[in-house]
């Protein structure tokens, strides 16, 4: 998984409806590259499936947390580019400060959740993690 690929999973998410040539158009590639990138993303599970939200279905995964993630020096981009291809790292933001970078993530159970981590604590140059759970959301916007 490549930038490109990481780029088509991000505006996919926020319109599964997207068309292949809108997509060859924000990312500079061209409308075959952009299917074929889907088609084998697809094929290799890597999107498992397109959906649509109605306004009265839309709730939180069951599982959303916080990450804070510290990181050796040398590894911070190699770190961030791995991150931002897991699917359940919602959004990443680098930081200053005792963390480098905090992850928002969206899992659907806790035990998808702990998977989650285990991989992220995983990845070649993190150095700590911290987690929190959010359990509820009172303002969005």
């Amino acid at each position: 998984m490549d930038d490109l690929d990481r780029d088509i999973l991000s505006a996919l998410r926020h319109n599964a409806r997207i068309p292949a040539s809108s997509l060859a158009a924000m990312t500079g590639a061209s409308r075959a590259t952009i299917a074929a990138r889907i088609d084998r993303m697809v094929a290799d599970g890597t999107i498992a499936a397109f959906t649509i939200r109605t306004g009265s279905e839309i709730r939180p995964a069951g599982v959303r947390a916080i990450v804070m993630i510290e990181v050796v020096g040398k590894f911070a981009d190699r770190v961030a580019h791995q991150l931002r291809g897991l699917p359940e790292v919602r959004a990443l933001h680098s930081t200053n400060g005792r963390w480098d970078f905090i992850a928002e993530l969206e899992d659907r159970d806790l035990a998808s959740f702990d998977e989650t981590l285990r991989r992220i604590r995983l990845i070649e140059g993190i150095n700590t993690t911290e987690s929190s759970i959010l359990l509820k959301t009172s303002k969005v916007g």
